[in-house]
């Protein structure tokens, strides 16, 4: 069996060309990919920033709190510090050097620099014992400005969950985040791994002890913006797993298989304000979905122990929920062969399914197990795709030049000293001119389902980028960076 299995799934979400087609450089994009974090860090920038027309900014965060939560990322086009999908990005960008650090070569200081820039800010955010800071920056006040981050004058309000006022998922995550990234540093830095898996272990127990959603404790700081709407035992859950991983204490795999009973069997997701139960949730992965992660990464764990078949079952679920000729698919394919899922963003699917399948990929190769539903081979995300544009920035010779993102399209402060106001931007908004700043490496929310992109700052569905989108590519495109060098 083996190797059909696993071109199966590596092939068809879009990330690998078709035998033949001119050679897509890997390399350079999984570089770049990994330069877009720098673009999106918040805090005291050091001395080997890369992308410099970014600043400092944010230097006083948490001090409405008296913490020192000076650091992070911007998750996307915006100025807030959202730390559920923060959290994300962080163990994707984790799970990414577990996985595939080897093929990363030059590029893997930079990816573990990355990871640390949002490790150590996490570490800032669950410093007191009973509370967790889930997001800086009042975001309805962020989003009605058009300003640098270097110059934000914006009400800079910190959010946290506590024992009164809890908050399961964000918390949870956060523990999966640290436990994660406590595996990359054990061989490099044990004495920061040791600090990272201490540190999941005291914010798992409180995610657990104290249970309840963040969107109830901080309200509009959450939503619509990041509203958990699945509910928080699928963090839970993984968080769990994820300590198991990092800890190998039985009591984790215990919590794991007590607890899965309390996760959806449908995915809810909400288009335009309104609810709509979509596809099995095994089939879902992302920030606010992690049921498709859970049974991915025990299978990679437990592999041929009979505990894990359960998880092993619903992984082929996923296989056969998104391949093109699967009978049993829960998405549609752009005419020119690109996943779509309903909603916004769409390339946050299609990179975090994409990273999934080729981990599981690997579990199958290594299992001898096989999972027959079909395949489909373009490389889409890069360019081969009907409109021959690249949806990374500043990779190949046509890319969105108008992302929905302010620093990018602002005059950068070598530019322009003087600061800009709430409004003093919004003329850069409506420009037409490409945005004055390259986010090389961002990878934007996608054409939608019928191969059309408008770029336009204004179309944010398409045009804005995340860090959620690139972490798992980081992964994907380091494998890929490894694999084609034997087809060229």
């Amino acid at each position: 069996m083996g190797h059909k299995c696993v071109t199966l799934l590596i092939l068809f979400l879009g990330l690998i060309g078709v035998r033949g087609t001119s050679k897509v450089d890997y390399g350079e994009a999984l570089s770049k990919c990994i330069l877009f974090f720098e673009g999106q860090r918040s805090g005291k920038l050091p001395s080997t920033q890369r992308m410099s027309w970014r600043k400092d900014s944010g230097l006083k965060d948490g001090s409405d709190i008296s913490m020192n939560l000076v650091g992070g990322y911007y998750d996307a086009g915006d100025n807030v510090k959202f730390n559920f999908p923060m959290a994300f990005t962080t163990a994707m960008l984790a799970w990414s050097l577990v996985e595939f650090g080897k093929y990363m070569g030059s590029d893997y200081g930079h990816a573990e620099d990355a990871l640390r820039w949002g490790t150590d800010y996490l570490l800032k955010a669950t410093n007191i014992p009973g509370t967790v800071v889930a997001v800086v920056g009042d975001p309805n006040r962020d989003h009605s400005c058009w300003e640098r981050p270097e110059d934000m004058d914006t009400l800079r309000t910190s959010y946290v969950v506590n024992r009164t006022h809890p908050g399961s998922e964000v918390s949870a995550e956060i523990a999966a985040a640290l436990a994660a990234a406590s595996i990359v540093f054990r061989e490099t830095d044990k004495t920061y791994s040791d600090h990272l898996v201490a540190r999941a272990l005291q914010v798992f127990a409180f995610a657990d002890r104290h249970q309840g959603s963040y969107k109830a404790s901080v309200g509009e700081a959450a939503c619509p913006f990041y509203c958990d709407y699945n509910g928080y035992w699928d963090e839970l859950v993984w968080g769990a797993t994820w300590l198991y991983k990092a800890t190998e204490d039985s009591k984790y795999w215990n919590y794991v298989t007590t607890n899965t009973k309390f996760l959806k069997p449908l995915y809810s997701r909400h288009i335009n304000g309104m609810e709509h139960k979509t596809a099995f949730s095994s089939g879902e992965f992302g920030w606010d979905a992690k049921d498709a992660g859970i049974n991915v990464l025990v299978a990679k764990i437990l592999k041929r122990n009979p505990g894990a078949e359960q998880f092993i079952q619903k992984a082929d679920d996923l296989v056969c929920s998104v391949l093109p000729e699967s009978p049993t698919k829960s998405v549609t394919y752009s005419p020119g062969g690109l996943l779509f899922k309903s909603g916004s963003s769409n390339m946050q699917h299609v990179t975090s399914l994409s990273f999934l399948l080729l981990v599981y990929a690997s579990f199958l190769r290594h299992a001898n197990r096989a999972v027959y539903c079909g395949n489909v081979a373009v490389d889409y995300i890069l360019g081969k795709n009907p409109q021959g544009m690249s949806y990374m920035v500043g990779y190949g010779n046509k890319f969105p030049q108008r992302i929905h993102h302010r620093a990018s399209s602002l005059p950068s402060v070598d530019d322009h000293r003087d600061q800009f106001g709430c409004h003093d931007g919004n003329s850069f908004i409506f420009t037409k001119n490409p945005n004055k700043n390259v986010l090389i490496g961002a990878i934007v929310g996608g054409p939608d389902e019928n191969d059309k992109y408008i770029d336009d700052r204004l179309n944010v569905s398409q045009s804005e980028p995340a860090t959620y989108m690139n972490a798992p590519l980081v992964g994907v495109l380091a494998f890929f960076k490894e694999s084609t060098k034997y087809y060229y």
